[in-house]
């Protein structure tokens, strides 16, 4: 995990081309060609970026390789030995238990139903998008109201604070933004999700934040700086990664006609599922977060990486590795995309995967379908990509009908 001579290295994550804004970077073509992994800067840091396939299924599965790696991902907001408990940066058995605490409300049986109230959600928002007049902003009138308002009923956030959970969470994203930035931001984060657990003591909903409170912190089994914390994690990642899926799959899907015909046309959900999958994989927008510890020295394709040195999972070049499947370059919404890494792999794969698919198989069909004539508003080549985010899409994107 050293800062060392960082400016010597490579930078993670590399730059999309301009000319090819969905394919991952082109060096990391030869990341997965050469022996060993490539060490690059990432997050101030010097560490091993893992570009193949099988590789990063055996790092995220391996007992030598932690979660628990604060030191690289912090923001400063809340280090020390009191900061609170996250499931996504903890080794089992203490990730199992508490991720079991959050399980019930994403399982499959939740989520369908959900579905109705989805995609009258998909609805509301595209009727309210036709009724503004054209041009809109896919992403501020479409893609983000919907999760954020899915991921603020599950977890009983009131809605009418979108506008600051989403601020918020465009400043921890923003790769560019300082480490003071990225701690103010979390700490108001934080404070808001702790004045909404006390409230949920004396106001309980039918919502998640509600039954861990009464479940767990009441019961004295978690404290409530941890259910505040990872309700942060929760509804920041509950609306940021599929408001960006949702955006920038449509831009994919314009550029290819017939691509987008498969999803408005079919009423079929297995087809509908099996484009999903395959939008993910090829996209793959979690390009710069999924950070891993040695606990001791391991091997990894071939690199000797020692005790307490951090890799990076580099999930895009994973998902384009030709020993996964085969002409990964090309968007086929008829393969099958299983096994891609878009929400991970192993223990920590994505909680909210199940919720992200059902949002996904909803949205874009739906859009597509009450918006036949969609398309751009302006050249994909003046579209302003999320290079210089932790999850990538577009900061906006705006089209007719």
């Amino acid at each position: 995990m050293t800062t060392t001579d960082a400016h010597d290295l490579p930078v993670f994550p590399g730059a999309r081309a301009a000319r090819c804004p969905f394919n991952p970077a082109a060096e990391y073509t030869h990341w997965r060609e050469e022996p060993g992994l490539r060490r690059v800067s990432w997050n101030g840091h010097t560490v091993w970026a893992v570009s193949r396939y099988d590789d990063i299924k055996t790092a995220m599965a391996h007992s030598a390789i932690s979660a628990e790696a604060l030191a690289l991902q912090s923001n400063g907001a809340h280090d020390g030995p009191s900061a609170p408990d996250i499931f996504p940066r903890m080794d089992d058995p203490e990730h199992a238990r508490l991720r079991r605490m959050l399980t019930k409300d994403f399982t499959v049986k939740r989520v369908n139903a959900m579905r109705p109230q989805i995609e009258e959600m998909a609805n509301d928002f595209i009727d309210k998008m036709i009724d503004k007049g054209q041009p809109a902003d896919l992403v501020a009138d479409y893609a983000l109201p919907i999760p954020s308002l899915v991921i603020s009923l599950l977890l009983g956030v009131p809605y009418a604070d979108h506008d600051f959970f989403q601020r918020v969470t465009g400043t921890l994203m923003n790769m560019s933004s300082t480490r003071e930035e990225k701690a103010q931001a979390s700490r108001e984060f934080f404070g808001y999700m702790m004045d909404l657990v006390a409230r949920k003591e004396h106001e309980p909903g039918d919502d998640l934040i509600s039954r861990v409170v009464r479940e767990h912190v009441q019961t004295g089994e978690l404290r409530r700086e941890s259910a505040a914390m990872n309700g942060v994690i929760l509804l920041n990642a509950g609306h940021e990664t599929t408001a960006n899926m949702i955006a920038l799959a449509t831009a994919a899907l314009l550029q290819e006609p017939d691509k987008a015909a498969v999803l408005r046309d079919s009423e079929d959900p297995v087809v509908i599922a099996n484009a999903v999958e395959e939008l993910l994989r090829y996209l793959t927008i979690v390009h710069s977060l999924v950070a891993r510890v040695a606990k001791e020295d391991v091997e990894i394709g071939g690199q000797l990486v020692r005790a307490g040195e951090g890799l990076i999972m580099n999930l895009p070049a994973g998902n384009w590795d030709p020993g996964f499947t085969d002409e990964p370059e090309t968007l086929d919404l008829g393969r099958s995309a299983r096994g891609h890494l878009a929400f991970g792999y192993g223990v920590h794969q994505c909680l909210g995967q199940t919720l992200a698919r059902a949002e996904l198989q909803i949205a874009l069909p739906t859009l597509l379908r009450r918006l036949p004539g969609l398309q751009l508003a302006t050249p994909i080549e003046d579209v302003r990509f999320r290079s210089d985010m932790s999850i990538y899409g577009v900061h906006e994107l705006p089209i007719t009908w």
